[in-house]
């Protein structure tokens, strides 16, 4: 209860802050609630996701304070939105970059993701997701739109590419949030408001999702395909909630999409809408065959009984001797 507390006060206090200091005392705050949260399985892989988890957050804290500090030594102000040194908002874009797991600072976050329970996967996926997009939200002005233009685009790609092989559903899910993530950064310059809509619909569509595997404990392919037995309502809603993060026409997910690549069009962006368009394409493979792993009947026979027909016997071909 404490710790859960401390992350509704840290998320609180980052949200409603003007002033840098506070905001990264609250970004402090979710870090460390949020790490007993991780390590309490007291599995190896926990304890490393922790460990992980910590010294990411730490540099990125350390470089969000060092690039407003360099603002204030500058300007001579602590204010959240008069960020005007250049290098510092290229720190910053960094440090948001590092704390939202954006390419190429993505590294930490599948890796913590699978260390983790179906529930602290979630909150890492969703609320610990809220701050930094608030941060980049009102310095968005300050920012370079082509740096940010460029690593949503690269998010976009390896969430597509690197979903494509895995087995795990935190991994993939992992993967599909630095894609979603991509495309709430692409649009963040031209239409803020844009983003906030595709965080929260996206934060609604991935909560019931890793709600829905959690009830089943699903946590690899194989495991989704037998869960159908477990709960068929549960699998159904599935189905519908991963092809609504797909992006598909009559879905909620497809929502937000169209609204962003409608405003890149006006931006006249249409090369950067068509590109992402495509790679959106890649997401789209490994949301339909996680849609196609939990809607089979019949899981696939893993046992060599049925490849015996197809083994031919060997020939005895020695003549017998007399």
């Amino acid at each position: 209860f404490i710790l859960m507390l401390s992350l509704a006060l840290g998320t609180m206090i980052t949200i409603t802050s003007n002033h840098w200091v506070t905001a990264w005392a609250g970004l402090e705050i979710n870090t460390l609630a949020i790490i007993p949260l991780i390590s309490k399985s007291h599995h190896p892989r926990a304890i490393e996701a922790a460990t992980k988890y910590f010294l990411t957050q730490a540099t990125a804290s350390a470089l969000m304070l060092f690039s407003s500090m360099t603002n204030a030594w500058s300007s001579g102000q602590w204010d959240i939105t008069q960020l005007t040194n250049p290098p510092s908002c290229l720190l910053l874009t960094a440090a948001i970059a590092i704390k939202l797991g954006l390419t190429p600072f993505h590294f930490w976050f599948p890796e913590v993701l699978q260390g983790s329970s179906l529930t602290t996967a979630l909150l890492l996926s969703t609320a610990m997701k809220l701050p930094p997009t608030t941060i980049l939200l009102l310095t968005s002005h300050s920012l370079n739109p082509t740096l940010l233009s460029t690593m949503a685009i690269m998010s976009i790609a390896l969430g597509g590419w690197m979903g494509l092989n895995q087995t795990q559903t935190r991994k993939i899910l992992a993967f599909s949030s630095i894609s979603h993530l991509g495309w709430m950064t692409i649009i963040i310059t031209y239409n803020p408001k844009l983003t906030l809509l595709t965080f929260y619909l996206y934060s609604l569509m991935t909560t019931s999702i890793f709600l829905s595997m959690n009830s089943t404990n699903t946590l690899k392919l194989s495991t989704l395909m037998t869960s159908w037995t477990k709960a068929p309502m549960l699998n159904t809603t599935l189905m519908l909630t991963l092809l609504s993060l797909a992006g598909l026409p009559p879905l909620t997910g497809f929502l937000p999409k169209w609204l962003i690549i409608q405003e890149l069009t006006k931006q006249e962006m249409t090369t950067t809408a068509t590109i992402i368009s495509m790679l959106s394409l890649l997401g789209l493979f490994f949301y339909l065959r996680l849609t196609y792993c939990s809607t089979i009947t019949l899981p696939p026979n893993s046992s060599n009984k049925m490849k015996q027909w197809s083994i031919k016997k060997p020939v005895n071909t020695l003549t017998p001797t007399l």
